[in-house]
């Protein structure tokens, strides 16, 4: 019963049949190959522009490098506070850019407010003693599973671009948010004023392979310079390729995020009708935010369930209380309904004590 995170999963019996089948022969390397080539063409397909597009092998390296591209040493990234760009990633955006400042601010419910994103950009009066604000980061599905809206996405751009900034998508679980919203690739960026996307396949089936997508494509000027410097550039690019191409084919990816975010909400219905936890987030992508008695968490942990216990309290629109905690369930393309129903019976055998 591991609900970990989606990390945590296999790759994909079909992706791992592509990386086998690209293990033949030679082929040109540094991404100069067959494969790499095709996995451009159809992530041009798919977001139905021209753009450019970088593989890069996880999705840390694809989010510094990609605010690298739009933020200079003295610039600014406006993003949520819970975001992964903020709080897990071990100051690695800071690095990439050479020393921009991130700052977050603690809407509920995961997401970057317009209103806070204002009130943050009106605070930098003191000229060259602040940083220049140069991007927001939004976080797609967010780090509390919720998801921005089209017209929500499409608001900040606006805002942002008016004050001369570029918007970045941290799409990690781009998939997941993408089927929920049940709208096109196309629709949820640069159609709604993204600029520059990090597209995340590991979380969703794929072994190691992230891309770089430029919608704005003055943004990808050197950076096949900053992906060489970064130890970005597989001399082996032939599996990365290998692995976006099946990802993209046959709509693997739309087809593990669906199933994903289905045993989410299976899930999360069952463990609310327990009546031993409350679900104060909405389930709208693949991960599931209980708050419940510290006791049946303890409990869940010693017959080998596998969560996380989130930082916090709750977000925002409800808080743990005493003697209870915020945890994070998460389920992947490999989840099953009978790996959920194992869960639940745990929770409904819980008596009150440990």
């Amino acid at each position: 019963m591991n609900f970990g995170s989606d990390n945590v999963c296999g790759v994909h019996p079909a992706i791992m049949d592509a990386i086998m089948a690209a293990n033949s022969g030679t082929q040109g390397s540094y991404g100069n190959d067959v494969f790499t080539r095709k996995a451009q063409e159809q992530l041009s397909e798919v977001f139905e522009c021209d753009l450019e597009a970088f593989l890069v092998s996880n999705g840390t390296a694809a989010n510094g490098l990609c605010l690298a591209a739009m933020v200079p040493p003295y610039g600014a990234v406006i993003c949520h506070g819970d975001a992964h760009i903020l709080v897990d990633e071990c100051g690695s955006p800071e690095l990439m850019t050479g020393g921009a400042k991130l700052i977050g601010s603690n809407d509920p419910m995961g997401k970057l407010k317009l209103e806070s994103l204002e009130r943050i950009l009106n605070g930098f009066t003191r000229g060259e003693h602040d940083p220049k604000p140069k991007a927001v980061s939004v976080t797609q599905a967010t780090e509390h599973g919720t998801i921005y809206s089209v017209n929500e996405i499409a608001a900040i751009a606006d805002l942002a671009h008016a004050r001369g900034m570029k918007l970045h998508m941290d799409g990690a679980r781009f998939a997941n948010a993408l089927v929920s919203l049940g709208c096109t690739p196309a629709e949820m960026t640069w159609k709604s004023g993204v600029d520059a996307l990090s597209f995340g396949c590991t979380k969703n089936g794929a072994m190691m392979v992230e891309a770089v997508i430029f919608f704005d494509r003055t943004l990808a000027a050197d950076f096949s310079h900053r992906r060489m410097r970064a130890a970005q550039l597989l001399s082996k690019g032939r599996y990365l390729g290998a692995q976006m191409n099946a990802y993209l084919e046959n709509d693997l990816w739309l087809d593990n995020a669906r199933h994903a975010n289905a045993m989410a909400s299976y899930l999360s219905a069952a463990l609310e009708a327990t009546g031993r936890m409350r679900i104060p987030l909405p389930t709208q992508a693949n991960e599931v935010f209980p708050i419940m008695p510290r006791a049946l968490f303890e409990l869940l942990l010693s017959k080998g369930v596998v969560s996380y216990r989130w930082p916090g309290q709750g977000p925002g629109n409800d808080a743990a209380g005493e003697g209870e905690v915020f945890v994070r369930f998460v389920c992947s393309f490999m989840t099953s309904k009978t790996d959920c129903d194992a869960l639940v019976r745990e929770v409904e055998a819980w008596n009150g004590v440990v």
